[in-house]
């Protein structure tokens, strides 16, 4: 199968981790290389040093995407999900990226803000937390994703049907499940993760 990158695009709690979590398991029930590249994971061990006012976020999805384009060219599908709030700078990825797939995790604001899981919206509402995106920093909808999730109306089940349906669909990844247990992938995932949180490479609740 051809190398591609999924991006999971999208407001503060409208779905991409969740998502792109329940992609990234299901390719590798598959037998396909994969790896995860949540936006929170990435800022912690990867842009430390960044902020989030427009140029800095510039540099994280472009960051994102270099590495996105370096495990495609070795046949690793990569799986992302971050904000990438500038359609400009998602216009970068997808020109840099042969294989690239949008996936629009489109939630208004006002359900999002009720989510809130964090309190990140009521902090941000504060001031607290400047540079956040959908209150103080814009969010600028993609103009042709690949695939639309309403996350406020479908199911986490039925948006992870259409996804895994549009990369069967357009010949990405096979048809055929190749491991049954779950469990067996989210236990190697466990002690992958262990293993890097003895040597710092961490984020909070990971």
């Amino acid at each position: 199968m051809k190398p591609f990158t999924i991006w999971f695009t999208g407001l503060s709690g409208s779905g991409k981790s969740t998502l792109s979590r329940l992609t990234y398991i299901e390719l590798k029930r598959r037998g396909l290389k994969a790896e995860l590249l949540d936006g929170d994971i990435i800022r912690t061990n990867f842009s430390q040093e960044l902020g989030f006012t427009k140029r800095e976020r510039d540099i994280n999805v472009k960051r994102i995407g270099f590495l996105s384009w370096l495990l495609n060219k070795h046949g690793i599908i990569s799986v992302v999900a971050a904000i990438a709030p500038y359609e400009e700078t998602r216009q970068i990825n997808r020109k840099l990226i042969p294989n690239y797939i949008e996936v629009f995790c489109n939630c208004p604001l006002e359900v999002v803000e009720k989510r809130d899981p964090k309190g990140l919206y009521t902090r941000a509402k504060r001031g607290e937390i400047p540079h956040f995106t959908g209150i103080s920093d814009p969010y600028e909808p993609p103009q042709n994703p690949e695939i639309i999730c309403y996350t406020d109306k479908e199911t986490i089940e039925e948006s992870f049907q259409k996804i895994i349906a549009y990369l069967v669909n357009n010949n990405f990844i096979p048809e055929t499940i190749l491991i049954d247990d779950i469990s067996i992938l989210e236990q190697e995932e466990r002690l992958l993760r262990e293993h890097l949180r003895k040597f710092g490479f961490a984020r909070k609740g990971w």
